[in-house]
């Protein structure tokens, strides 16, 4: 089946793909406000390293219960009420994080923010796959860690431009987190739902009445019969389904592949901004700002990879950042450790940033997006990005008391080492998926 003669309403696909992408603006809101808020945060609440740790990491503890959570909604319910369901729980915990009058009832509230993210990380990619032709599924997904990357960016700003509030600045930080989630919750209501999940559930009508929407009635015609096709024989799939021989390589990829984007340790970078130049004596503004700068890098770099991720594809990328990382941390870690101006390790930094954005970070959600079967793809999803969310808990748990041991520069070294293990399993690994259909990946990759 190819997609060459069709035609498709590519306005129509980029709204909704943009729409759906939405959850990736609140998921890069909630990562990146942490990062303006600790300086004040640790004031409130006297926190030691392991504090700090475990409230960072609370909201990929939250992650973990929302991508269960939403592997089996979205297999049982729809793509949607999903959707609609982590945008409710971002705003009621933007609101609850603001009014948080203690240690506890915040690491609870950010949990329960967790929750909205981890159904957003897992869902908004799915669905955006689903919803795509091949020619442009990469890019399509790839805007969902475009709109990732901006939320990190305008939050960055915002942040930057609240410090100056006094000490409860943190609460409108999080706060304002409300108008994002309650603009996502009116957007959902309006896209429609997957048509792979629609067939799956046996409304073929309304699956082609949304595939006629996407192109011309040859593509929804030959789509339907791929989908059929991948579908014939399938019932509801449990997580023991994930581990049959048939789909174990097609998981064990895509575990790796989550884990790996987050013990590459750029989150650290993300996260801790403040440690780790306060560790080269920059002052709180100095700090902020280069959350700021760190944010308009992302933005740029994800720009590039999303332009080049249907062009010169998936693999290439990827072995570009994680051997471009590896070599970019061990000159970061040497001059942490010799205190550079901070000027010098800004460079280095924002380098860090653009090897990641322009490769692990919009990439690896394209391929967890593509490369399971139809059949399985809502719980090996969310068994690859509860894998992700366990692997982030123990990165920014782990980076405080690393720091606090070794000094800010020495977790640097090892992150460097784990790059370059993941710069050789992709290239032993992982196979190009560009330019095919989600069922002839499948045939490719599965049952070859």
């Amino acid at each position: 089946m190819t997609e060459d003669n069709t035609t498709f309403n590519s306005t129509y696909i980029i709204g909704i793909s943009f729409i759906s992408a939405l959850g990736g603006y609140l998921f890069g809101f909630d990562f990146a406000v942490i990062s303006g808020a600790l300086p004040f945060l640790r004031a409130q609440f006297m926190l030691d390293a392991w504090w700090e740790g475990f409230l960072t990491g609370s909201l990929a503890l939250g992650c973990i219960v929302g991508c269960l959570l939403a592997g089996k909604l979205a297999d049982k319910y729809g793509r949607k009420p999903g959707l609609l369901l982590a945008a409710l729980i971002f705003a009621l915990s933007s609101v609850g994080i603001a009014f948080s009058n203690g240690l506890t009832s915040f690491v609870v509230m950010r949990f329960a923010a967790g929750i909205g993210v981890g159904m957003a990380s897992m869902l908004c990619p799915m669905y955006i796959a689903e919803v795509s032709p091949a020619k442009v599924r990469g890019r399509n997904v790839a805007i969902n860690q475009l709109t990732v990357v901006i939320g990190i960016l305008v939050t960055n700003l915002v942040n930057y431009f609240l410090a100056d509030n006094g000490p409860d600045a943190w609460r409108w930080m999080f706060g304002l987190g409300t108008v994002p989630s309650v603009i996502f919750l009116i957007g959902v209501l309006w896209l429609p739902e997957s048509p792979r999940w629609l067939l799956k559930d046996g409304q073929e009508e309304k699956a082609k009445a949304v595939l006629n929407k996407i192109g011309s009635a040859e593509f929804a015609e030959t789509t339907v019969d791929a989908i059929r096709k991948s579908l014939a024989g399938n019932k509801p799939q449990s997580y023991k389904a994930v581990f049959e021989k048939s789909v174990r390589p097609a998981v064990a990829v895509g575990i790796t592949l989550a884990v790996f984007q987050q013990f590459c340790g750029i989150n650290v970078v993300f996260n801790y901004t403040s440690t780790i130049f306060e560790s080269v004596g920059a002052n709180l503004d100095r700090q902020l700002f280069e959350t700021v700068a760190i944010g308009i890098v992302n933005l740029v770099f994800t720009l590039l990879a999303m332009w080049q991720v249907d062009k010169l594809g998936r693999r290439p990328l990827m072995l570009i950042g994680s051997l471009g990382l590896s070599i970019v941390y061990i000159i970061l870690a040497f001059m942490l450790q010799n205190q550079y101006p901070a000027g010098m390790v800004s460079i280095f930094v924002l380098l860090a940033i653009s090897m990641y954005a322009i490769s692990l970070a919009p990439v690896t959600w394209v391929l967890i997006s593509e490369i399971f079967p139809n059949k399985i793809r809502g719980v090996a999803s969310s068994v690859a990005i509860v894998s992700l969310w366990g692997a982030y808990f123990i990165l920014v748990f782990t980076f405080p008391i690393l720091a606090k041991k070794l000094g800010a520069y020495g977790p640097f070294y090892l992150y460097a080492g784990i790059c370059f293990l993941g710069f050789l399993f992709v290239m032993k690994k992982v196979k190009e998926t560009k330019g095919q259909t989600l069922e002839e990946l499948e045939d490719n990759l599965i049952r070859h």
